[in-house]
C-alpha cells in the first residue's frame, strides 16, 4: 500500500499499483514496483508501514477503519480501538433478535455433530423401521458425538467475554496441538 503526501498530509492511498498522476506528470502503475523508495518519496508516494497493535480478529471484533499518519518522512496506517461484537443474543424495543456470537457458535458446533452424525443416520432409520441392529461401535460414537457437542455448547455458553470465547478455539503448541473446546470423535475405521 503507498500513499501521496502532499503538503506533509496523505492526500490519497492506493492499495494496489495504479496509474496516477502528480501535477502535470502522469506515471505508470508500474512506478509503484519498479521505482525505488527513494525515487518514489521523491514525488510525494510512500510505502504505506502498517501498525497493527489495535487490529483485533474480526471474527470477535469489529475494528475502525485505518487512519493515514505522516511524520518523520513514514506514512503509517493505524486502527483505533477494536469493538468486541455482542457475546450474547440482543434484542431491541420491537423485540427483534440479534444473535450474538455464542447463538451463532452453537449453531456451528451443532452443524457440525448433524454433518458427522448424517452419514449413519440410514443404520439408525433403518433399524427403527425395519429391526436391523446398528453396529455398537456405530452407537457408541454417535453418542459421543452428542455428548461432545453438548459438552462444547455448554463451553461457548460458559465464556464470560468475547476474548474467553476465542480461547476456546486456540491451539496450544501440544503434539498434536489440542484447543479448550476440544475436537469431535473420530468415526470408527470401516
Amino acid at each position: 500500500m503507498w500513499a501521496l503526501v502532499e503538503n506533509n498530509q496523505v492526500s490519497k492511498v492506493y492499495t494496489r499499483p495504479k496509474a496516477i498522476t502528480i501535477g502535470d506528470n502522469q506515471y505508470p502503475s508500474n512506478i509503484m514496483s519498479v521505482w525505488s523508495a527513494e525515487d518514489l518519496e521523491a514525488i510525494g508516494i510512500y510505502e504505506v508501514v502498517v501498525d497493527n497493535d489495535n487490529f483485533k480478529n474480526p471474527s470477535y471484533y469489529i475494528n475502525t477503519n485505518q487512519s493515514f499518519d505522516f511524520a518523520n518522512d513514514v506514512v503509517t496506517a493505524s486502527y483505533g480501538a477494536a469493538t468486541a461484537k455482542a457475546i450474547d443474543d440482543v434484542t431491541d424495543e420491537d423485540d427483534n433478535v440479534t444473535r450474538g456470537l455464542k447463538w451463532n457458535h452453537k449453531q456451528v458446533i451443532n452443524a457440525q455433530a448433524g454433518g458427522i452424525l448424517e452419514p449413519t443416520d440410514w443404520m439408525v432409520i433403518r433399524a427403527q423401521e425395519g429391526g436391523t441392529a446398528v453396529p455398537s461401535d456405530i452407537t457408541t460414537h454417535r453418542a459421543a458425538v452428542r455428548t461432545k457437542a453438548n459438552e462444547m455448547c455448554v463451553a461457548i455458553d460458559d465464556a464470560a467475554d468475547v476474548d474467553a470465547l476465542a480461547a476456546l478455539y486456540e491451539y496450544n503448541d501440544a503434539e498434536p496441538p489440542v484447543r479448550p473446546l476440544g475436537e469431535f470423535p473420530t468415526p470408527p475405521s470401516a
